[in-house]
């Protein structure tokens, strides 16, 4: 079983997005969700839902931006 940082997904209503990614990213990309799923049980997911799960986590763990956010008061779904 791999050490993927995103788990199984959550079951929700997507919000279109349209997005243009390099062939190497969407590679990439299927190829995450083809690991995801073997590793979870699940059938693949559509690639493109792993784009926010991975922004979320990305966003997340990043240290630079929690510190920037707490200085700005920057608070979650507040645009």
């Amino acid at each position: 079983m791999s050490k993927l940082k995103l788990g199984p997904l959550p079951d929700d209503k997507p919000v279109k997005v349209t997005v243009e990614l390099p062939a190497s990213v969407h590679c990439d990309l299927v190829a995450y969700a083809e690991i995801l799923a073997r590793d979870s049980g699940q059938a693949a997911a559509d690639p493109f839902r792993l784009i926010v799960p991975m922004l979320e986590r990305f966003m997340a763990t990043d240290r630079g931006f929690a510190k920037a956010r707490r200085a700005a008061q920057i608070h979650r779904g507040a645009h």
